[in-house]
């Protein structure tokens, strides 16, 4: 999806009232009604009982967005409290409509007008398992002041207690710089209306975003046709992803879902080759072949029976040996994508291993891990695989095969996916909050969703493991990898909405994926 600048955002607000003629307070009331959704959808996830939903408007569309959801929101049985920052008769133009809406459904709205009275609020807290910010929005010049100021102090506040969901904006975020010059909100949801604002997508955006999701108002589709990527970047949505999930025939089988060869594992990194082979199986692959040393066989088993586990060969130290490959390469044909590196370890035998299989397979291959750090400071050597390649480094991962040190990746993240790139004519991973997805001639995509949780032993083994199970499917290195990286955010999201972000696994992310999956397919 392409991201907009704030005045394209506007403009095509304008063509739509203007020439289109839609009313200003029917696209109003369409991106409330989204706000009104994705509240109840967290909540439902998360458990909440009878939650009760505290909206804080502004004087803008942002707080007319907010009168809507908190009507949507009692007509569906959900207690609401709204409370204004400033003054109600401050309100004008659609804003006001929808205000008088609301009031005429029954919901109450509390004016607090000033800066000091926001201070004296945050110490008599509101309760409210959900707090909706539509304080500000891309109107915003340089810091908040008044009581916008005040009201983005309580947020933060309550946001110790609370999950946070942004309207458009997090309030105090410029919309085009991704900078706040202030204090700014800490969403745990931004959702943004008709497109991502170019400033969202930012690194220096990423701790007030949260996950990102859009809200399709319905602009015309003629408003669409000129409309132009206004950055470096584009958004990983449902919306792009969806055509790449077809209906499954009823007369399929699993050989029609392709196989995957998971090679990992070792005697100090058992889990990380099942974790991998559980994700390609949860995903939609047909059938899972895990290659791991042979001690390790009964544990990798157990821990899925729905697996094949094939006992590799393996070393003094507990690693495969080299001579699996000749193994495998006899069985190549069966396999439609292979993955390799997660708990592989880095030795001689190794090496050899994966140097083979980068030179005789020419299926799809995922690099992950251990697999990646052979390569430290020769990536243009990958460049000669026939085989199509998707790397899933992490940062100090891409730093060493680039050869240079990890902050430099952190500080252009952007630059150094297209060197890798360019040296490897992979498709490149880059996770990280902000995770990109770059290819040869292809624009890079940066994903928003995923949460602090999955900062967690294994979680990069079960992104490797999906796209292995997304190629084998019959995706396209650059959509495997597209599509991998959105449902594991997803899937990771739902999990710590369930739960909670501390507590998240690895192995939770994979048993998210099928709920994460409906995103993407109804069936």
């Amino acid at each position: 999806m392409i991201p907009v600048t704030t005045a394209q955002m506007r403009e095509l607000d304008r063509r739509a009232i203007e020439e289109f003629e839609i009313k200003g307070e029917a696209l109003m009331e369409r991106a409330g009604g989204g706000v009104a959704s994705i509240v109840r959808r967290v909540a439902e996830i998360a458990g909440f009982m009878n939650p009760v939903v505290h909206l804080i408007a502004g004087r803008g569309q942002n707080g007319g967005d907010v009168f809507v959801a908190a009507r949507v929101l009692k007509e569906q049985g959900l207690q609401v409290e709204v409370w204004i920052a400033g003054h109600i008769n401050q309100i004008s133009g659609d804003a006001l409509i929808h205000y008088g809406r609301m009031k005429s459904a029954g919901v109450e709205a509390y004016e607090i007008p000033t800066l000091e009275d926001w201070q004296d609020m945050i110490d008599e807290a509101f309760y409210a398992e959900i707090v909706v910010d539509g304080v500000l929005g891309t109107g915003l010049k340089g810091p908040a002041r008044g009581p916008a100021a005040g009201a983005i102090q309580y947020i933060r506040d309550r946001a110790r207690d609370s999950l946070v969901i942004s309207i458009d904006l997090p309030s105090g975020l410029n919309g085009d710089t991704g900078i706040a010059e202030g204090d700014v909100v800490l969403a745990d949801i931004t959702a943004t209306i008709g497109f991502p604002k170019i400033g969202l997508l930012s690194q220096s955006a990423v701790d007030a975003v949260g996950s990102l999701d859009v809200i399709d108002i319905g602009h015309p589709e003629e408003c669409l046709e000129e409309l132009t990527a206004s950055g470096d970047l584009e958004f990983v949505h449902a919306s792009d992803l969806k055509p790449l999930f077809p209906r499954r025939r009823r007369s399929a089988h699993k050989g029609d879902f392709g196989h995957v060869l998971v090679v990992g594992g070792s005697r100090r990194h058992t889990g990380a080759a099942a974790l991998a082979a559980r994700s390609a199986l949860r995903i939609g692959a047909g059938l899972v072949t895990a290659l791991t040393p042979e001690r390790l066989q009964s544990a990798v088993a157990c821990d899925t029976p729905e697996l094949m586990v094939w006992p590799g060969l393996e070393n003094a130290r507990g690693s495969l040996a080299a001579e699996n490959l000749e193994a495998v390469l006899e069985q190549a044909a069966m396999f439609n994508a292979v993955v390799v590196g997660p708990g592989l370890t880095v030795d001689d035998d190794t090496r050899a291993l994966v140097h083979g299989l980068l030179k005789h397979l020419r299926v799809p291959l995922v690099l992950d891990a251990d697999a990646l750090s052979m390569f430290a400071g020769c990536a243009a050597e990958l460049a000669a695989s026939e085989a199509a390649l998707v790397l899933t480094p992490h940062p100090g991962e891409l730093a060493r095969l680039l050869g240079v040190a990890t902050a430099e990746i952190q500080r252009d993240r952007l630059a150094a996916v297209r060197q890798a790139v360019t040296l490897t004519r992979a498709v490149v991973v880059l996770k990280g909050a902000g995770t990109l997805i770059a290819a040869e001639d292809a624009p890079v995509q940066v994903n928003l969703n995923g949460n602090p949780g999955m900062a967690t032993a294994g979680s990069g083994d079960v992104l490797a493991g999906m796209i292995g199970g997304l190629l084998a499917q019959g995706f396209s290195p650059y959509n495997a990898a597209r599509a991998g990286v959105y449902t594991h955010g997803r899937a990771g999201d739902y999990g710590a909405w369930r739960r909670c972000q501390a507590g998240l696994l690895a192995g939770d992310i994979v048993e998210e994926l099928p709920y994460a999956l409906r995103d993407l397919a109804i069936r």
